[in-house]
């Protein structure tokens, strides 16, 4: 997932096993991802942000020994991660890249499918990125990003907790923090949500996009509490939480019933075509 020098969570052992758990939490939308694009087992694919490998090893699963995945982060010690975790675990071969993907360097030539996984949101001024992407791809390269939304799901979190469910509070709080951190890094909490009109706009065909809830179960209740033990010093640094109260929001969230719980964000699952 890291994007950059400025990347605002961490790029640790401990955000590997956070990233990791997301990863069970989205397969199956991961999946539906990689399908759009129709990953052919001999194509040259670029994931940006590919982190510890989560979806790499998704998209490694179906490339063969003609195919080639490079995998850019500006993390090396998560690439490092990501290629110890994909091994030997297929014929195909992994090119490890350490560079900011904002930078577009030559890692982009020939490639054949580019696909992100919540990367973009963490990319300052994210279309800039996408216009001139444009010019870099070959006509043809098939293009894919899952991008989270930490904004609509709000309506019906304050509407329900409005109408009488205060235990949803922490819900609440935790989205809300999570906007504020990424407001004050200038970086946006729901690119998702233009992804596809400035795609459209940048000149990229056959643009699709969809916007599908997460379910708020106990995976997701967990990342949220690694969530704040990443952040637990900016949020107190920037005045969003101190740390006393952080670490009370995830008595909160681990205390809550999963069962019944709203979303507390969505997916966007948007694909074109250069």
């Amino acid at each position: 997932m890291s994007a950059s020098r400025e990347y605002v969570l961490e790029q640790t052992d401990r955000a590997a096993r956070r990233l990791q758990l997301q990863d069970g939490h989205l397969a199956e939308m991961s999946e539906r991802l990689l399908d759009d694009l129709a990953v052919r087992p001999d194509d040259r694919v670029v994931e940006l942000g590919c982190g510890p490998g989560g979806l790499s090893r998704r998209i490694f699963q179906r490339l063969d020994a003609g195919g080639v995945l490079v995998g850019v982060d500006a993390s090396e010690s998560l690439l490092a991660a990501n290629a110890a975790s994909i091994g030997t675990g297929g014929a195909a071969r992994f090119e490890p890249v350490h560079a900011d993907v904002a930078g577009l360097g030559a890692w982009l030539e020939g490639a054949d499918v580019l696909v992100g996984r919540a990367v973009m949101h963490h990319v300052p001024m994210a279309e800039f990125v996408l216009g001139r992407l444009r010019t870099r791809l070959r006509p043809g390269a098939r293009i894919g990003f899952l991008e989270p939304d930490f904004r609509t799901p709000l309506a019906r979190l304050a509407m329900l907790e409005s109408a009488g469910r205060t235990e949803l509070a922490p819900l609440l709080f935790w989205a809300t923090a999570i906007n504020h951190l990424y407001e004050s890094n200038r970086i946006s909490p729901s690119v998702g949500s233009t992804l596809g009109p400035a795609l459209a706009m940048a000149g990229f065909f056959r643009v699709r996009f969809e916007w599908a809830e997460c379910r708020t179960d106990a995976p997701m209740i967990e990342n949220m509490c690694m969530f704040y033990d990443e952040v637990r010093e900016r949020l107190s640094d920037l005045g969003i939480a101190s740390a006393d109260e952080v670490a009370r929001q995830q008595e909160l969230l681990r205390a809550l019933p999963t069962d019944a719980l709203p979303a507390v964000w969505g997916m966007f699952r948007v694909t074109c075509e250069a």
